[in-house]
């Protein structure tokens, strides 16, 4: 028999408590129909992951899952962006970190390619211009069917 207000021995043992919420596989199920209304009707989609309640761990379950594919690409605007495709093409991770390097924003896009990926078109005529300056030519704005 232990005094009275003696330890058991349990407190010093340390104890790993793993939350599964679930949604790892609802997550899996909802990328593989966003990829099959993206080839049948080309409509995109976007899964905000700090949205979603997940408990210790499973988002890097559910990124591991998804897989590494063969474009990465790295953006620097107010902070690091990072592209990347995963193992399975047409599903693409999106992180976006703040000046100091945390993570700000984490997004699944199921596209054929990202959004922040595509120049705007205003951005293509000022390159257009700059080029041209450069070379000494004329740069005409709506030169080979280019919208103005």
């Amino acid at each position: 028999m232990r005094p009275e207000g003696s330890a058991s021995g349990l407190t010093s043992i340390a104890v790993a408590i793993e939350v599964d919420t679930g949604n790892v596989p609802l997550l899996l199920q909802e990328l593989r129909h966003a990829l099959q209304r993206l080839i049948e009707h080309g409509a995109t989609h976007i899964i905000d992951l700090l949205a979603i309640p997940l408990g210790p761990g499973e988002q890097e379950r559910l990124l591991a899952r998804l897989g590494t594919g063969e474009i990465v690409a790295m953006l620097e605007a107010q902070g690091r962006s990072e592209i990347r495709e995963c193992g399975y093409p047409g599903i693409w991770c999106i992180s976006h970190f703040n000046p100091s390097g945390e993570l700000a924003a984490r997004f699944l896009e199921v596209t054929f390619a990202p959004a922040l990926l595509s120049s705007p078109v205003e951005d293509v005529r000022h390159g257009l211009q700059r080029l041209s300056l450069t070379l000494d030519l004329p740069a005409a704005g709506s030169a080979a069917g280019w919208p103005s």
